[in-house]
């Protein structure tokens, strides 16, 4: 990989790539961390690319890897259950409350970020990848290496979790309307 691809690719998809740790992760300083890794990944890997998905969803899928491999490390420090952890059925929870620039967020943004910690794995990744980081369907299954119809029932399913998550946050009074 040449010193030009990297920056194109870096310049292309960096505020992306971030925000969509920062999103998993609630941490700035982690986030900065796993993008370094997710660019370390693409230097070795980047002879690999064959092109058979975009450049944007090979860097997501990269992403997502380090996001798991994150979640798992922090599980192995908690649990020392390194085989049990199912990034798909597990919920993805960081120890943050909301990313740091959250105060930027309107309200109903902030509980819909705290609800999605409550969504398994799976769930929190679709919805971060189709609605805050406005990836295709089929982009979404291609970094997730998945159905387009799994996609899509993992979408409804995580949508109703979160509406329902976000009517009990109503009921007690933690969602404010602006």
């Amino acid at each position: 990989m040449n010193d030009s691809v990297f920056h194109r690719l870096y310049d292309s998809y960096h505020q992306d790539v971030f925000q969509f740790l920062i999103y998993l992760v609630k941490n700035r300083q982690t986030a900065e961390d796993l993008v370094q890794e997710v660019y370390v990944r693409v230097i070795r890997a980047y002879s690999k690319f064959e092109g058979k998905s975009s450049e944007k969803t090979w860097l997501f899928s990269i992403a997502k890897n380090v996001a798991i491999d994150h979640f798992r490390k922090q599980a192995v420090r908690k649990k020392r259950l390194f085989e049990s952890f199912d990034w798909e059925t597990m919920q993805l929870k960081s120890n943050e409350m909301l990313p740091e620039d959250s105060v930027q967020l309107n309200d109903e943004m902030k509980a819909l970020l705290i609800a999605l910690d409550d969504c398994t794995g799976d769930q929190k990744m679709v919805i971060i990848m189709r609605y805050f980081q406005e990836l295709s369907i089929a982009e979404t299954a291609q970094v997730l290496s998945w159905t387009e119809g799994k996609v899509k029932t993992t979408q409804h399913r995580a949508i109703k979790a979160l509406r329902e998550r976000l009517s009990v946050q109503e009921k007690e009074g933690t969602v404010h309307h602006e």
